[in-house]
């Protein structure tokens, strides 16, 4: 029986927070053959990396089947970890990694999908990246508000 193909889907992904650690957002949208899905959230307390790998998990977890997922980041930790580290990490039982619990909930959330990571420069005038940047940082603000 043929294998159906994989929807591709393009995951782009921003964090963002006001204090490191503070008050954090995250925003994200889902491509998928010209539809697009905008999504985001946030911590009271939280950091700038936990919020970019926060917003790659809550995208996957978005996603009803398996798919090919490319992430497009300007986070090199997210991407660098994605592409390069993780293996490793998981081989040494997380040792000395940072943020393991988020590490954990990725791997849960990437399991059934084919992902890769994608780097591109911050604030370079990547529409999708700043659109990123802008939910996140929109959502880190209200929290902040709230405080």
């Amino acid at each position: 029986m043929q294998e159906q193909a994989r929807k591709q889907i393009t995951l782009y992904s921003d964090g963002s927070s006001l204090g490191n650690p503070g008050p954090g957002g995250y925003g994200g949208i889902l491509e998928f053959k010209g539809k697009r899905k905008e999504y985001f959230g946030g911590d009271t307390h939280t950091t700038n990396n936990r919020m970019e790998l926060q917003g790659v998990i809550e995208g996957l977890k978005l996603l009803k089947e398996p798919c090919d997922v490319e992430v497009i980041s300007d986070s090199s930790y997210v991407v660098k970890a994605i592409n390069e580290w993780l293996e490793g990490w998981i081989r040494k039982n997380f040792a000395k990694v940072k943020n393991v619990d988020l590490w954990k909930a990725y791997l849960e959330a990437a399991a059934p999908h084919n992902v890769h990571g994608t780097w591109v420069r911050g604030h370079n005038g990547h529409p999708e990246n700043e659109r990123c940047d802008e939910l996140a940082r929109n959502e880190a603000e209200r929290i902040k508000a709230t405080l």
